[in-house]
């Protein structure tokens, strides 16, 4: 029965649209960058995965190989002061937000030199300068934290928008639907980007899930929603560039579900098919690689050509290898520094404001 429905739903995921007509209003220089923040993430964590094998990077490592085009597509209609925030799949997105590959990468070695100052590991990259807010290792707990950055956002007044990511099983948690409703009661500028790469670790979407389309889950709250091609980038920037208009004019909420699929398995730990999916199904999948179909767009509309690429793969491997050479010669934390960033550094008064305003000499101003 279950095998049944599943093959039943996965010929609802749709295919990759390749009309040429998605190039259109994209100069050239705009669609290589793409596809190079693409290729950089996709050089990166294959980097990443040797460092792991080679006992180099410790703690949990979750590669995004395959889902490429969801973050590069979403950021790509962004403002350098927007919010991102993201559960524990994040080197890409980190890499996206503008973090240098070298600090991410030392961040993956627990080096000082990397976003979180070595701390962090794999699932905890950061950026307050980049407005990227993690990187969070409990599933769904970003959520409430996202809806909140969006309250903060409309209480002071701004026009700025938060992303927030998950995959698709933090959806049936609590935390999620008490956030969509409240970001929905309050018309808060947060886009909920479900990345539905198939599996929660080894449970297919069908398995766990009475509903499978997980866009209707925004009817609910009455929030608008819409699916994605998580395998096209030009499809996702699409849908999720009409989502910020709407919640940078309007303060309104979305949720938007990416369908993807995870090429590697859910962290470095597993094998990459296990006993959940063949290696003929993940080889099929493989098929609808986002970074092959998008350079086969482009040099099909003459915008790419065959030495271009290999320029641009040439310097993508080449900062990805200097990121690996400054992680391999960044140090180790420092023992104190264990007990450093613990908790937040409160003013005088012990409390947090977020509509701007600030201590000066003993009294309060805003």
């Amino acid at each position: 029965m279950t095998d049944a429905r599943a093959a039943e739903t996965s010929r609802r995921v749709e295919p990759a649209r390749r009309d040429g007509k998605r190039l259109a209003g994209l100069d050239a220089e705009t669609l290589h960058h793409l596809l190079y923040q693409m290729l950089l993430g996709r050089r990166f964590e294959e980097k990443s995965a040797e460092a792991y094998a080679l006992g180099k990077v410790g703690g949990f490592c979750h590669l995004y190989i395959g889902q490429e085009a969801v973050t590069v597509g979403a950021y790509s209609v962004l403002r350098p002061d927007d919010y991102v925030i993201a559960a524990y799949r994040d080197h890409v997105q980190a890499l996206a937000k503008g973090i240098a590959p070298r600090e991410v990468m030392a961040e993956l070695y627990g080096r000082s030199g990397g976003c979180s100052k070595g701390k962090g590991g794999s699932m905890h990259m950061y950026s307050a300068e980049r407005r990227f807010l993690g990187g969070w290792g409990i599933v769904g707990g970003q959520i409430p934290l996202g809806t909140g950055v969006g309250w903060a956002i409309k209480y002071r007044g701004e026009d700025r928008v938060c992303l927030c990511f998950m995959g698709e099983a933090a959806v049936n948690q609590g935390a999620f639907h008490e956030s969509l409703n409240m970001a929905a009661l309050w018309k808060l500028p947060v886009i909920y980007i479900v990345e539905n790469n198939r599996f929660g670790m080894g449970t297919a979407w069908e398995r766990a899930s009475a509903l499978y389309d997980i866009a209707q889950k925004g009817g609910a709250y009455d929030m608008p929603s819409a699916t994605a091609d998580g395998m096209d980038v030009l499809a996702v920037r699409e849908v999720v560039g009409e989502a910020v208009e709407r919640a940078r004019k309007e303060s309104v909420p979305s949720l938007i579900e990416a369908r993807c699929y995870r090429f590697m398995g859910h962290s470095m730990s597993d094998p990459v098919h296990g006993v959940y999916r063949t290696k003929e199904q993940v080889e099929e999948a493989k098929e609808k690689d986002p970074i092959r179909i998008f350079i086969d767009r482009l040099k099909e509309a003459e915008v790419l050509s065959d030495e271009a690429l290999k320029k641009l793969d040439e310097r993508v491997r080449g900062e990805v290898e200097e990121a690996a050479q400054f992680a391999e010669g960044s140090p180790e934390p420092a023992p104190e520094e264990l007990y450093r960033d613990v908790y937040a550094e409160l003013p005088e008064r012990g409390r947090i404001f977020f509509d701007g305003r600030e201590e000066a000499g003993g009294a309060w101003r805003s």
